[in-house]
């Protein structure tokens, strides 16, 4: 039998009960697998990430070595929950790496996107490399979040991983305990788990994070005003109940500025455009039909509470002929 096609007779994950006997299943053949050895696992904060990671704990314990890059190009609050779940309450053994200045020295200057996405997914491969082998001699494993889908785009052949172009003498026999996986059974499978309702909602999340939301060359002032500004969209979309129910929404913050007035004062700051899609595949999308108190509440917060941006615009191009990132 392909260990990377999906049994027909499957049963799909829908309810705690089938989240538990999974999970039950798991424990027991990681064990199985991983015996006395160690494990690495890249745990960016994405539900796939999260979930192997709750997952692998409750069968492993501190066998687990999770490695959580912080690239400064998180949303507001991401690492601070990733260190406050796993290592606060799961009690995980976890290597937080700061590496900030690190990623945005390196994009200094640059604005082009696909050269943005290469030393972003290139830096982020020597951070995690560099962590690696400071353990390597006492792990045999990498851990990935890889889902059925990932399998399927890659047409069968498991080249879809999350952390790809380590070096061939790091010798690490892959763990995948959700491989057969849909997203939606990944998420039933987080809550039975135990993982917060936001970390198991999480929307899909860029690679290069609010690297290509700040768009053209990255500077520090403007990655803050993105990242307050979309705190504060995702905040009221929350409050609105929007939660699992828009696909994705976001701020992309560009690299010109506009002319506003505040306090009876001219400015020339940086305008905000507020994007949110619904979609089934990704290959297209809609733009939702906000409510427009909605639209102009979050609107007016950024405007006012978020310093360097005076002006705020909703996106309402769809896919095609949009795609659903500005980079």
């Amino acid at each position: 039998m392909d260990p990377n096609k999906r049994p027909e007779d499957m049963e799909r994950i829908t309810t705690p009960e089938l989240a538990q006997a999974f999970i039950n299943e798991k424990v027991e053949e990681v064990r199985a697998q991983v015996g006395d050895k160690n494990v690495l696992l890249a745990l960016s904060g994405g539900v796939d990430s999260s979930v192997v990671a709750a997952l692998l704990i409750k069968a492993i314990g501190k066998q687990l070595i999770c490695v959580h890059v912080n690239h400064g190009l998180m949303r507001k609050g991401e690492s601070e929950q990733v260190v406050d779940v796993f290592k606060n309450q799961l009690d995980a053994n976890l290597v937080y790496v700061d590496a900030t200045d690190r990623f945005l020295n390196l994009l200094d200057g640059v604005a082009e996107p696909e050269a943005k996405r290469k030393i972003i997914g290139a830096e982020f491969i020597r951070v995690f490399e560099e962590e690696a082998r400071k353990v390597g001699d006492s792990v045999s494993f990498l851990a990935q979040g890889t889902i059925y889908p990932d399998i399927l785009e890659s047409d069968g052949v498991k080249a879809h991983h999350n952390v790809g172009g380590l070096p061939d003498d790091l010798q690490f026999e892959l763990c995948e305990p959700v491989k057969l996986l849909f997203k939606d059974e990944v998420r039933v499978i987080g809550r039975e788990l135990g993982l917060p309702e936001n970390m198991v909602e999480r929307q899909p999340f860029p690679g290069p994070g609010l690297g290509v939301r700040c768009l053209g060359a990255i500077t520090r002032d403007r990655l803050e005003a993105l990242r307050e500004a979309d705190a504060i969209l995702r905040e009221e979309f929350a409050n609105a109940g929007l939660e699992g129910k828009v696909w994705q929404y976001f701020v992309s913050v560009p690299d010109f500025r506009v002319t506003g007035v505040k306090d009876d004062k001219r400015l020339y700051e940086w305008p905000a455009f507020i994007r949110a899609v619904n979609t089934v595949d990704a290959m297209t999308a809609k733009v939702p039909e906000l409510d427009w108190t909605l639209l102009k509440k979050i609107g007016d917060r950024i405007a006012s509470e978020v310093d360097g941006i005076c002006r705020v615009l909703y996106d309402l191009t769809p896919k095609p002929c949009g795609t659903i990132e500005f980079e």
